[in-house]
């Protein structure tokens, strides 16, 4: 499958399902990207995978010019509403990060919270970040370490999907410091912290039932199966979840990387 054939795809899968309910579980994960950029009034800010619009949220109210863009045209669309509740003036537009329509140097801030990293150009998308960032611009995405709950959850579901195309990059990958420096090091200089987003519930099923109807790839993959197959992934997926369990309820881990950087001159 060709990176294009790919990217419809992802547009197809994103657009499926309420991503903000998701969203609202990884809030904090939002809040501490926004936090290490320190938005300043009136810089142009890029949040890239913008989603239903959280981290371009919290920028615009700090006072940037927020541009906020998505593969998902759907995603985009709740974005706009939700923007309109909560009065805010930015432009969330769609848009591929593979391939962005904005000029050289045109953002003095790009963000991009577990967006970018599920493009399946990597090179690509590298490139892309340090093109539009000016010269001593900052830049920040977050990434989830692959042994961490996040890594349970996508080995569950790995087992009843058919492998990825050859070549496309994981996400994954962006959640290992010494791939991003191979990445982003010849254009920005980086920093890396790592943080834990938990994520807390009494019921597994429940949680289960969250990322299976809110989730675009896990939602696809659910609705693609037949009843057997599906009653298969619900019990396997209740275990991911079960597998974290602390005391009376579940306590899942989700380590992640924070990256940040500073565009080299």
């Amino acid at each position: 499958m060709a990176f294009e054939e790919l990217t419809t795809k992802h547009e197809q899968v994103w657009s499926s399902a309420p991503f903000e309910r998701i969203a609202e579980v990884i809030t904090e994960m939002h809040v501490a990207l926004v936090e290490r950029l320190a938005p300043q009034p009136g810089e142009r800010w890029l949040d890239l995978g913008c989603g239903t619009g959280d981290v371009a949220f919290h920028a615009a109210q700090a006072g940037a010019i927020v541009t906020g863009s998505d593969l998902s045209p759907a995603l985009i669309d709740t974005a706009q509403r939700r923007a309109g509740e909560l009065g805010l003036d930015l432009t969330l537009e769609v848009a591929d990060a593979q391939a962005l329509h904005y000029g050289d140097a045109s953002f003095d801030v790009l963000s991009s919270s577990v967006g970018v990293i599920f493009a399946p150009d990597h090179a690509r998308i590298a490139s892309e970040l340090a093109r539009v960032c000016r010269p001593g611009g900052r830049m920040g995405i977050t990434a989830w370490r692959r042994d961490s709950g996040v890594g349970d959850i996508f080995e569950g579901m790995s087992k009843f999907m058919p492998p990825p195309p050859e070549g496309a990059g994981s996400p994954f990958q962006w959640g290992q410091e010494a791939y991003v420096e191979e990445m982003l090091g010849d254009a920005f200089e980086l920093s890396f912290e790592e943080l834990d987003t938990r994520h807390h519930d009494d019921d597994p099923a429940a949680m289960w039932e969250l990322f299976r109807s809110s989730y675009g790839p896990s939602h696809v993959l659910w609705n693609s199966l037949d009843d057997e197959r599906r009653a298969e992934l619900d019990k396997t997926m209740t275990a991911v979840f079960e597998k974290h369990r602390d005391g009376d309820g579940i306590s899942m881990e989700r380590r992640y990387v924070l990256v940040t950087g500073v565009r080299k001159v």
